[in-house]
C-alpha cells in the first residue's frame, strides 16, 4: 500500500464518524423525538417567559465528545426554558412564529436529503413546489400570473427584495437619491428603514405621514405631501402601506393609497408580513380591498400560517425590476441555466445558496388542508375580542377596535403617573411569566400590547392571561 493510500485510509477512520449507521440514526431520532414530545406535552403548564440569562460558558466547545442525551439536557436548561418560549400559546406579546409540528418533519426531510433549490436545474421538484406556493399566493392576493416571487427567510429579506425592485424601476441612484422621496407611516416595520440603508438609499428623503385615531395613514396627508414635494422639485417614487402594523395591527386604507400611487406614478408596496393571510377569513376580506393594486407585497407564512420561524414571501409584479439587481451569470453556473426553465429562485433574491424551505409550508398544507389554518385565524380574531372584553371588566382601558389580532390596553390612574403605573405593571407581568405580553408607546402613552397569533393560543390561554393580569394588578395596588 502506498503511503498516500494509507494516509487517506487513516483519515477515513476518523471522518466516517460523521456518517452514523442505521442503528445510531434511529437512536438519535428516538432521543430527539422523546424530547420533542415531552416539550410539547409540557407547554400548557410551563411559563412562557423566564427572565434568566444564559449560564456563563454553558456552550463552550469541548475537546471531548458529548452525548446527545447531555446535549438535549443542556438545550432544555439553557435554551428552551429561558427567555421567551415562542412555541407556547402563551406567547401573545410580540407577533409570534408558530411552530406547527408537521413543518418540523418537513425540515427534517429537507436536511437529510440536503436539496439545493436556488436553481431549477439542481432540484426541479423543489423549485416547482416553491412556484406552486407562490402561484397560490398570487391568486389569493389578486396578483397576475406574470408576477415573480420568492420564499425568503422572513419579512426583512422579502421587504429588501421589494425595496430594491422599486429603486431599480424608478432608477434611484447617484444624484437622484437626495431629491427622491419615500412616504411611510410612523408605524411601518423598521425593516423598511433598514432595507433602505442596505440598498444605498440612506440619504433618500423619508416623509412620514399623519395617522388617524386608529393608527392608519391619512390619505389626504399623503396626497398633499406628494403634491407639495413635486412643486418643490422633488422626486416622489415610493409609498409603503401596511396590511397589519406591528404596533397596533392596523390595516391602512389600501385602495385609496393605491389610487394615489397610480395617479402620481409611485411604486406601491404593501407590507402584510403580519396580517396578510387574514385575507383568508371571509368576514374581514373586505378590509384588504386594494391590496391587489400593490406593485409588491410581503407576507410571512411563519406568522399568519403558523410555521416555525424562517419563511417569508414576496410578490413583485415587475419581473424585470427584480431581475435588474439579482440576475448575474457566472461561467461555473453555465450548466444550470436554461432558457426554458421557470424562474430560478436565485434570480429574484440575494440568496444563491437556497434552503428548501418551501417544503415546511407545502407539506402541512398537503397533510392538513387549508381549513384548519383558516379556522385558527378566525379563532385569533375572536380571542382578541374576548380578551379586550375581559380587560374592560377589570377596569382597563383598551385601544380602538382592532382590524386584526393586535391590540393594546392600559390601566387608568387619572393622574400624571399613569405611564409609571403601567410600566410597573408590565414589569410585574414579566416577573410572573405565565403568559408573555409586551409594551409599546402610542402617542407618548405607555400601553401593554397583545399580539394573538400562535396556533396554540386558546380560550384557556386568554383566561390564564386575565388571571395573571389581575394578580399583578393587585400586587401593584397594595
Amino acid at each position: 500500500m502506498t503511503n498516500l493510500k494509507k494516509q487517506i485510509l487513516d483519515l477515513h477512520k476518523v471522518s466516517q464518524t460523521l456518517e452514523p449507521n442505521e442503528d445510531e440514526r434511529t437512536n438519535y431520532v428516538n432521543e430527539v423525538s422523546k424530547y420533542a414530545n415531552g416539550f410539547i406535552n409540557e407547554l400548557e403548564t410551563a411559563k412562557t417567559f423566564v427572565g434568566s440569562k444564559e449560564t456563563p460558558n454553558a456552550f463552550a466547545l469541548s475537546k471531548n465528545k458529548t452525548s446527545l442525551a447531555e446535549i438535549l439536557k443542556l438545550y432544555d436548561s439553557e435554551i428552551a426554558t429561558k427567555g421567551i418560549k415562542p412555541a407556547s400559546g402563551g406567547h401573545i406579546g410580540y407577533i409570534p412564529g408558530g411552530g406547527i409540528y408537521t413543518s418540523a418533519i418537513a425540515d427534517f426531510l429537507v436536511d437529510v436529503t440536503n436539496e439545493y433549490v436556488g436553481m431549477h436545474f439542481s432540484c426541479p421538484g423543489g423549485v416547482a413546489i416553491e412556484h406552486v406556493l407562490l402561484d397560490w399566493m398570487k391568486e389569493m392576493f389578486g396578483f397576475p400570473e406574470t408576477a415573480v416571487g420568492n420564499l425568503t427567510s422572513g419579512g426583512s429579506i422579502a421587504n429588501l427584495i421589494a425595496m430594491t425592485a422599486a429603486r431599480d424601476k424608478h432608477k434611484i441612484k447617484n444624484a437622484t437619491i437626495e431629491k427622491s422621496v419615500i412616504y411611510l407611516s410612523p408605524q411601518v416595520h423598521h425593516c423598511i428603514q433598514k432595507a433602505l440603508k442596505i440598498i444605498g438609499l440612506e440619504d433618500v428623503i423619508i416623509n412620514y405621514l399623519e395617522l388617524d385615531d386608529n393608527s392608519k395613514i391619512k390619505t389626504s396627508d399623503l396626497q398633499n405631501k406628494i403634491e407639495t414635494d413635486k412643486k418643490n422639485g422633488l422626486n416622489p417614487f415610493l409609498v409603503v402601506a401596511s396590511a397589519g402594523t406591528t404596533d397596533t395591527g392596523a390595516i391602512d386604507p389600501l385602495e385609496a393609497i393605491g389610487n394615489i400611487a397610480k395617479e402620481h406614478n409611485l411604486w406601491y408596496h404593501v407590507d402584510g408580513a403580519y396580517g396578510g393571510f387574514f385575507i383568508l377569513v371571509d368576514d374581514i376580506r373586505e378590509k384588504f380591498k386594494g391590496i391587489e393594486m400593490a406593485d409588491s407585497l410581503v407576507v410571512d407564512p411563519h406568522k399568519g400560517l403558523f410555521l416555525p420561524y424562517g419563511l417569508g414571501a414576496v410578490l413583485v409584479k415587475d419581473k424585470q425590476a427584480v431581475y435588474h439587481s439579482h440576475v448575474v451569470r457566472a461561467n461555473y453556473m453555465q450548466d444550470a441555466v436554461a432558457e426554458e426553465s421557470p424562474v430560478n429562485p436565485a434570480d429574484v433574491s440575494p440568496e444563491l445558496t437556497k434552503h428548501f424551505r418551501s417544503l415546511r409550508l407545502w407539506l402541512p398544507l398537503q397533510l392538513h388542508g387549508v381549513e384548519p389554518f383558516v379556522a385558527c385565524l378566525e379563532e385569533k380574531l375572536l380571542l382578541t375580542q374576548y380578551f379586550r372584553e375581559e380587560l374592560v371588566k377589570l377596569g382597563f382601558k383598551v385601544g380602538p377596535e382592532p382590524d386584526l389580532s393586535v391590540s393594546y390596553f392600559w390601566y387608568p390612574t387619572n393622574d400624571d403617573n399613569e405611564n409609571v403605573f403601567n410600566e410597573k405593571l408590565m414589569k410585574e407581568l414579566h416577573k410572573d411569566g405565565e403568559i408573555f405580553l409586551s409594551s409599546t408607546k402610542i402617542n407618548g402613552k405607555f400601553v401593554i400590547r397583545m399580539a394573538i397569533l400562535s396556533f396554540r393560543t386558546k380560550l384557556q390561554t386568554i383566561d390564564k392571561a386575565v388571571a395573571m393580569i389581575e394578580r399583578a394588578l393587585q400586587k401593584i395596588k397594595t
